[in-house]
């Protein structure tokens, strides 16, 4: 996939490849699946015609449509346009870490089939190395950026998410093979991305309480797949470990080695779909959590990826907010990091009360250049902070770890800053110096790829040691997410505590150790 870099772009629709299908294959994600019921994929037209729907004037401004803004979930041209869409470029967490490995013949390979990012690695299984990778957007965002909306397209058109991931994935270890045969494969990824993958029924995916009775490893021919490649023996989707807990997490339980450990720890893998895991050898427990994708930069106002002209930091200087820029450049949008940070800053100032409303009247906060911090984007992080943060605390269940020992992983685990995570409530007050553990599923299925004789006792080891929590059956965690929702209150903003009335319900009710 070629994605957007900085600068203008020119697109040439044609009747086979609509502008649409350009714009995906460049990197705009339909957050809400295509049903402008979000406004995150806005493009701005610079040259070119592209018409104004009614849909679009029911999200946009009319401010915005005169300046060139269009939706490019609904977006339609019959001649070339030239467009900026710069800010939805690609960024993925890599992971070239050495592992320990047994030596072996030939060439394997791991892919992390992620609900958004796909990143495919071809390994040396002699040398442990990592020769070469490739990364792509998953095909099945264009049908939404949450898991939910992809499982009820399946659900009305089954096998559709099927053909596109397996299409895209094949056609990325062909690129990194070159016609080189390959020993072994495995993937992982989430429950659902498990399901589409192997041609599963997602159905029991589609409500509480989300268990399936297909969790178990799953094994290809590179010709069921449709792939043209030399595959030696079939390729392997690593087994889930329950509801949306998949071989995602399992992988990154063996990454950070929580599953052999005798001291505590925590493992949060924070993306779309959030998944947390928490204890020791011989007794994990692991749930999910719906997050969405405000920690992508999904359905913020001025969201975009962690790419060139994304705002990833925000500090105060002299009662003031300063902002860095990836890349040093104009502010484009905000990515996640930034949005924590400018969240974290806002509440440090007062801007932002302990309730998520904005005081004095403001609407937004100007950040840098065009882009701003909205209400919205307020309740957004809320939302997803909120449902990480319970399902962490119902985990714990009143214990509390060395704070080293907590785990972050993903691309927005390995930048967020802890003192921003803590300010919002993210992280608990007492976790200052969190593990910024890297692409874990990655590293977690490269280290199984070349565990060789021990491979299947790590595997059994993992899964008999971990119990899943289905969080939606809690009744626990609906109190819980809503308490969690609320920002802590800073020692500096005692005013603000005394002016709103307290958080209910309260969680120590529940057996649950205060933020």
């Amino acid at each position: 996939m070629t994605t957007a870099g900085p600068g203008p772009l020119r697109l040439e629709p044609t009747a086979e490849r609509s502008l649409r299908d350009l714009l995906f294959e460049r990197g705009v994600e339909f957050l809400c699946g295509g049903v402008s019921q979000c406004g995150g994929c806005k493009i701005r037209v610079l040259a070119g015609e592209v018409p104004v729907t009614d849909e679009m004037r029911a999200v946009l401004t009319a401010e915005e449509i005169d300046a060139g803004w269009r939706l490019g979930c609904l977006a339609d041209a019959h001649s070339a346009v030239t467009l900026e869409i710069a800010q939805w470029s690609i960024a993925v967490l890599e992971d070239h870490a050495e592992l320990p490995f047994e030596p072996a013949e030939g060439l394997g390979a791991v892919v992390d089939v992620g609900t958004t990012t796909l990143v495919a690695q071809l390994v040396d299984r002699g040398s442990g190395s990592v020769l070469k990778l490739e990364t792509a957007l998953n095909p099945q965002a264009r049908f939404g950026a949450d898991l939910m909306s992809r499982i009820h397209h399946d659900l009305a058109e089954p096998g559709t998410l099927r053909a596109m991931i397996r299409g895209t994935v094949g056609g990325m270890l062909g690129r990194l093979c070159e016609e080189r045969p390959l020993e072994e494969i495995f993937l992982v990824g989430n429950t659902a991305m498990h399901h589409f993958f192997s041609g599963i029924s997602v159905e029991p995916l589609a409500a509480v309480p989300f268990r399936s009775p297909a969790l178990g490893p799953r094994y290809f021919e590179a010709r069921e797949l449709g792939w043209s490649l030399k595959l030696q023996e079939p390729a392997c989707f690593l087994p889930c470990v329950g509801g949306f807990v998949g071989s995602d997490l399992l992988a990154g339980l063996v990454a950070t080695g929580l599953f052999e450990s005798p001291e505590p720890g925590a493992l949060l893998d924070l993306g779309t779909n959030g998944e947390i895991a928490v204890g020791c050898r011989g007794r994990i427990r692991c749930a999910s959590t719906a997050a969405g994708p405000a920690f992508e930069g999904g359905r913020i106002g001025c969201g975009m990826r962690a790419g060139g002209g994304a705002i990833d930091g925000v500090s105060i200087v002299d009662g003031a907010l300063e902002c860095s820029v990836i890349g040093g450049g104009p502010p484009r949008g905000l990515c996640g990091s930034g949005l924590v940070d400018a969240t974290a800053a806002a509440l440090e100032l007062g801007w932002v009360t302990p309730s998520g409303r904005m005081s004095h009247g403001r609407k937004s906060i100007g950040l840098a250049g065009p882009v701003a911090l909205s209400q919205a984007d307020v309740r957004e992080l809320q939302l997803a902070k909120g449902a990480v943060a319970a399902g962490f605390m119902l985990l714990l269940d009143g214990r509390r770890l060395t704070a080293s020992r907590i785990f972050l992983g993903g691309a927005f685990g390995n930048y967020i800053r802890g003192e921003s995570a803590r300010r919002i409530g993210l992280l608990p007050s007492w976790a200052d110096h969190p593990t910024a553990a890297g692409n874990t599923a990655l590293r977690g299925a490269r280290k199984l790829l070349l565990a060789g004789s021990r491979r299947q006792h790590i595997l059994d080891s993992v899964l008999a040691s971990t119990d899943h929590v289905e969080l939606a059956s809690d009744p626990r965690f609906q109190d819980a997410f809503v308490d969690c929702m609320r920002f802590p209150v800073s020692s500096q903003r005692e005013s603000d505590r005394r002016a709103e009335p307290a958080p209910t319900p309260n969680l120590q009710a529940v057996g649950c150790w205060a933020w």
